[in-house]
């Protein structure tokens, strides 16, 4: 199996530099072969390939005007030019939109291969092909074979590494039990043993002082070094709320795959319920696609297994206790009720959690 460990990167000035050159060699590229392919294709009616445009990349660093492309590490460029035609097969499969221009305004990054050893960690460096021994951070000690890496900078002006290694295929243990969860935006779930568990809901407590930092940039004028100033301040705001909802969401995850054989939880389609613009910014804050992505692998790594339950099942409206559905409680403002038929007393979101468990029990023996 593969995977992927992420590192701080300190590199010196003249390493920034490299960086930073490869970056721009690794964007142009990019951008120039697209462009190419659009004009083949409108021009000569011919749809350039991978292998066309590394051809053309070997005929174009020959020529003394582009000689500024042999500085940089070769594989960053073919790597480009592999990422732009992976863009291309994804728009043609209906899985991305049409590729665009890469920007330097935005975060930048390239990807490089592990070839003779070229990356390797010694001590608290590791080695970037033509950059060097660079200083790390954060690196956790792992068994196996780096099969490429990818640099990146992001919009505070950190540099990072990504190292995907190849490893054994190890199943982890769990505890055994089996859950159900029901996520929500007061807390972030609760699950069919009545616990209920709330995110730290960054944005919301940050967002005054985002807002003060928006307003700041936009009073700053363009151009300027304090612009330049403010826009990073903002981006480290930015950066500090996603990382302590990441930093919510992995710990969440593996507490959940750690303990637990079975867990059921609901198919959302996150991406409309975005559309609800009363709610948008706070489904958005609870960060619910990005906690099942982890939920999915993480459980899966300790061996148990992820149950998603229909969007359309009534969790909420059927008694946990004799299945009768109340079609009242559709009313989201109720969140006690009893049921007509039985006389039970519910918690809406225990409730739910609890048909999210059964529905999903029968799902897996079915």
């Amino acid at each position: 199996m593969q995977k992927g460990y992420k590192v701080r990167l300190y590199p010196t000035k003249e390493q920034q530099q490299q960086l930073n050159k490869t970056f721009g060699c690794a964007r142009f590229v990019y951008n120039h072969f697209l462009a190419e392919r659009q004009r083949a294709y409108k021009e000569d009616n011919v749809a350039l390939s991978y292998n066309d445009t590394a051809h053309m990349l070997v005929e174009m660093k020959r020529d003394p005007s582009y000689s500024w492309l042999n500085e940089v590490d070769s594989m960053a460029l073919q790597e480009s030019l592999r990422n732009l035609d992976r863009a291309f097969q994804n728009f043609f499969q209906k899985k991305a939109k049409y590729p665009r221009f890469h920007s330097k305004k935005n975060d930048q990054s390239y990807r490089t291969r592990n070839q003779c050893g070229g990356i390797r960690i010694i001590d608290n460096k590791v080695r970037i092909p033509v950059v060097g021994f660079v200083k790390c951070k954060g690196l956790r000690s792992f068994e196996g074979r780096i099969l490429n890496a990818s640099v990146s900078l992001d919009s505070t002006g950190a540099y990072y590494l990504s190292l995907c290694v190849e490893c054994e295929d190890v199943v982890l243990s769990n505890a055994g039990g089996m859950i159900g969860i029901d996520v929500g935006i007061k807390s972030f779930y609760t699950d069919s043993n009545g616990n209920e568990v709330f995110g730290p809901q960054s944005y919301k407590k940050h967002e005054n002082k985002l807002k003060r930092a928006q307003r700041k940039l936009s009073r700053a004028k363009k151009g300027s070094k304090n612009r330049d100033k403010q826009r990073k301040k903002l981006a480290r705001c930015h950066k500090k709320v996603a990382d302590i909802r990441k930093d919510f969401l992995h710990k969440t995850s593996a507490a959940l795959a750690n303990e637990n054989q079975v867990v059921c939880a609901e198919h959302l389609n996150v991406k409309n319920m975005l559309g609800n613009h009363r709610l948008a910014k706070q489904i958005s804050d609870q960060g619910w696609s990005s906690f099942y992505t982890m939920l999915n692998y993480k459980v899966k790594e300790h061996g148990g297994t992820l149950i998603k339950v229909p969007t359309f099942y009534p969790s909420s409206q059927t008694c946990s206790c004799c299945g009768y559905q109340n079609t009242d409680i559709k009313n989201l403002n109720i969140r006690n009720w009893v049921c007509p038929n039985c006389g039970s007393q519910h918690n809406r979101d225990h409730n739910a959690a609890i048909n999210i468990l059964n529905k999903g029990l029968e799902m897996l023996s079915s």
